[in-house]
């Protein structure tokens, strides 16, 4: 399946130069990160108009909106003019990124020394005065082979911020009762940019219904037959069921995009939800997000958004899973710790009931959801309960991570990387062993301690570094990560 509901990022770059120093200084360095870009990443659109002043400064956005670029890097060949080139983070509808040119060699430090050094301190302030968000690098200063990578870099940060500023979660009923860790106010939510939209089950109810002889049923059942394969479809008189679902959803989506171009889904998926509809919706939200169109579970709404994320960082499928129960000691001694150096304190299993899409699953099927099983069909034959998605999660590195609001509206986060590990659960679900280094602690000190929910988005890979710099961009307070051994918490008992 496409990504369709993310954003495409087309990046250019502008130099800017200060008058009292050589133009083409900075010029001839702006042409070579675009040469260096160009043969390691792709293409990187160059604004010919070199920016000295605020005349300047408005020819060259214009020159980069008509060309249309939503994302720009704003780069200090020399010095820099102060006031344009931070007039273009404010003149720009779109992220932007600062950084400055290295000097190339000591054989040229008179005419072919730029300063730009000096000059990035004073475009922070500048940034300051006029309370302008930019992207900065950790070390914004280089040659233009470091600033290619720099500016690859920037380019999930860019498609994230992006995407979020023309996003739309859409619900559908409230939480589950004892779900209150899905607590979601939403003024924060509209303080980033994000658009929401609220509704009943019933809604969602009546609109499934009129979807009742959709023609494009068939070939949409054909369709999840074909991804799931004779082993993985016990259940084949469901999918028309969960077709209906799916094409519920998606022009639910159409419909109420409104005028945003990007849409979330969180949706209240039990205890009514399986009896009403017939099925557990969980296999076609493992079928929405592998698209790009996140479907939450129990109504998580900052579940949704984190989800969001990591979509738009990885351009990937990725999931919401609990944090959910520790490893046994003696699966953990048979099967991790003769090939692992970690604790048991560092792995837990993160589980949901199956919306983990396929393609991140060692093998996986449709299957019945157990404890749903229980509650709802006295344990007896599965009729309803069917639908979720099950398999053990696909061994690899990944990404923890959420955006949060406290009860009270402050947003906060954290992000953990670590990896699922290859030892079988030997559960139900769709369910994996992670490994975080210092999760022990990691749980008691930041996500017991700053009260975070059980949920927790997962990306599929290494993103850390791109996700804490959104955040930062995004002016996240409160940005918590798993510290080592040696950096205590604040609320860390030396002594213990």
């Amino acid at each position: 399946m496409t990504m369709s509901n993310i954003p495409s990022v087309k990046c250019g770059i502008i130099s800017v130069s200060r008058d009292c120093f050589i133009i083409s200084l900075s010029e001839n360095r702006r042409k070579a990160i675009v040469n260096a870009y160009t043969k390691k990443y792709g293409s990187l659109y160059e604004v010919q108009k070199t920016v000295e002043n605020e005349t300047d400064m408005l020819e060259a956005v214009n020159e980069a909106k008509s060309a249309g670029c939503n994302a720009l890097v704003v780069f200090l060949g020399n010095f820099g003019p102060e006031t344009p080139e931070t007039l273009i983070a404010k003149e720009f509808d779109g992220p932007v990124m600062y950084a400055a040119a290295a000097e190339e060699t000591g054989k040229n430090l008179i005419n072919g020394r730029g300063d730009a050094f000096c000059g990035m301190l004073n475009c922070s302030y500048n940034l300051g005065l006029r309370h302008l968000k930019a992207f900065i690098p950790e070390y914004p200063v280089g040659t233009a082979e470091d600033l290619a990578d720099m500016i690859a870099d920037f380019q999930p940060v860019a498609r994230t911020l992006l995407g979020l500023s023309s996003l739309k979660i859409i619900t559908f009923g409230p939480r589950p009762q004892d779900f209150f860790a899905c607590n979601a106010p939403i003024q924060p939510l509209y303080d980033l940019g994000v658009e929401i939209e609220e509704n009943s089950e019933l809604d969602l109810l009546v609109a499934y219904r009129a979807h009742k002889d959709d023609p494009r049923i068939a070939e949409t059942a054909a369709d999840m037959a074909k991804e799931l394969g004779q082993k993985g479809n016990p259940y084949p008189d469901l999918l028309p069921r969960m077709a209906q679902f799916e094409l519920t959803l998606l022009d639910w989506m159409k419909e109420h995009q409104g005028a945003r171009q990007y849409v979330a889904f969180a949706d209240k998926c039990w205890p009514a939800f399986p009896k009403e509809f017939g099925f557990e919706p969980c296999y076609v939200n493992s079928r929405m997000v592998a698209r790009g169109i996140p479907v939450s579970c129990e109504v998580d709404i900052y579940g949704a958004l984190s989800e969001y994320i990591g979509l738009c960082v990885s351009q990937d499928a990725v999931t919401l899973l609990d944090i959910n129960n520790s490893v046994p000691k003696d699966l953990f001694d048979k099967s991790i710790k003769p090939t692992t150096s970690y604790q048991l304190e560092d792995t837990f299993m993160g589980f949901h009931c199956g919306n983990t899409p396929l393609c991140k699953l060692r093998k996986g099927g449709v299957k019945y959801q157990l404890i749903q099983n229980r509650l709802l069909e006295n344990g007896e034959k599965p009729d309803f309960t069917r639908g979720t998605l099950e398999g053990d999660i696909a061994d690899g590195d990944i990404t923890f991570f959420r955006l949060q609001s406290t009860a009270g509206g402050q947003l906060r986060a954290y992000i953990a990387q670590g990896e699922v590990l290859p030892a079988a659960t030997n559960s139900f679900g769709g369910i994996g062993i992670f490994a975080i280094p210092e999760m022990g602690r990691f749980y008691r000190h930041v996500l017991i301690q700053k009260q975070f929910p059980h949920h927790g988005a997962v990306a599929f890979g290494h993103f850390g570094k791109a996700i804490y710099s959104i955040f930062q961009y995004l002016g996240i307070p409160d940005i918590s990560f798993n510290q080592p051994k040696g950096m205590l918490y604040p609320s860390e008992n030396p002594f213990a």
